[in-house]
């Protein structure tokens, strides 16, 4: 029996959960551990735009920072969130002054959520710093590896969306 057939009939014990390629379980590591580093890096840099800003409202800024002037409908889904949350979280950040509603020229019974002048400023400043963090950790990497691991990233990003 091989190395890589022992650790798997070993159970467990031996770091190999039986029938479970090590490769998902190494995906699951790496992609656990990511996940924790990203969501103290989101408090870190909700602080950094405004020191009230909750750090899962970090994403609505780099929706509409993306995107533009959007519904809160459209917010919710993008973040994968309730109407009721959607709107505290919103409400939140009209008045910590970051974000304003305006008429949806589409649609006179709906709003279009937008960054204000203030709020882009703030946000565009921390994700240029988070650029430069990028910059820097990556900076012994070849540009092709680099532009391989965002392209693995947005394939992963895509399944999760159907």
């Amino acid at each position: 029996m091989g190395a890589a057939e022992e650790g798997v009939q070993g159970g467990a014990h031996d770091g190999v959960e039986q029938g479970v390629d090590s490769e998902f379980l190494s995906l699951e590591r790496e992609l656990s551990l990511l996940m924790r580093r990203a969501r103290a890096s989101s408090g870190e840099m909700a602080r950094q735009v405004h020191p009230d800003l909750e750090p899962a409202a970090y994403g609505l800024l780099v929706c509409l920072d993306d995107s533009g002037p959007q519904r809160a409908t459209d917010l919710a889904a993008y973040i994968g969130v309730g109407k009721a949350t959607m709107s505290r979280q919103l409400r939140a950040l009209e008045e910590l002054g970051l974000v304003a509603r305006e008429p949806d020229p589409a649609d006179g019974r709906a709003w279009l959520i937008q960054l204000t002048p203030d709020g882009r400023t703030r946000f565009r400043t921390v994700r240029a710093g988070r650029r430069a963090q990028y910059v820097r950790r990556l900076a012994g990497w070849d540009r092709a590896e680099v532009a391989e691991l965002a392209r693995l990233l947005g394939q992963l990003n895509a399944s999760a969306d159907t």
